[in-house]
């Protein structure tokens, strides 16, 4: 069955069956692999991503529940050679360390912040308890968020 998704602003056809996990399209059939496969459970949050504007677990979600839906990854983010803002603070924060739950921690920040631009600290935990991270470096994540909070706002950081 032909499926058409708009990921990252661009129209994109796959053929695959309807029951198919967002997350083997995105990595498997349109070279996205910034959500990573982590638990398969919607467990660890490592798979990530936009619809809509809100963070959704990308290895529950069927493709059947996308037509028509905006998906953003973290590759619609920015570049290599201009990241968006919170891949800029993540980056200045050097808040990666093995980097494997990099990609769902910014995707569910940057729903936090696109959804409350004036999120505090509190709200930020809030918002990244859904994903794990083994590494700790938790305390680095946080000021990223805020940092990338800042920015957005068109504050310094």
């Amino acid at each position: 069955m032909a499926v058409t998704l708009r990921v990252n602003g661009k129209e994109q056809s796959v053929e695959t069956e309807p029951d198919t996990p967002l997350l083997y399209v995105l990595r498997d059939d349109l070279a996205l692999n910034g959500a990573k496969y982590g638990c398969g459970l919607g467990q660890c949050g490592a798979c990530t991503v936009l619809v809509d504007d809100k963070p959704v677990l990308s290895c529950l979600t069927p493709l059947m529940l996308l037509e028509g839906r905006s998906i953003t990854t973290v590759e619609g983010l920015g570049t290599v050679g201009k990241p968006g803002p919170m891949q800029q603070a993540f980056i200045e924060e050097q808040a990666a360390q093995c980097g494997y739950c990099i990609p769902g921690m910014m995707m569910r920040a940057e729903a936090l912040v696109r959804r409350n631009p004036d999120a505090g600290d509190t709200e930020i935990r809030d918002a990244l308890e859904a994903n794990l991270c083994r590494c700790g470096t938790h305390s680095r994540i946080l000021k990223a968020v805020a940092r990338a909070r800042d920015l957005k706002r068109g504050g310094g950081a």
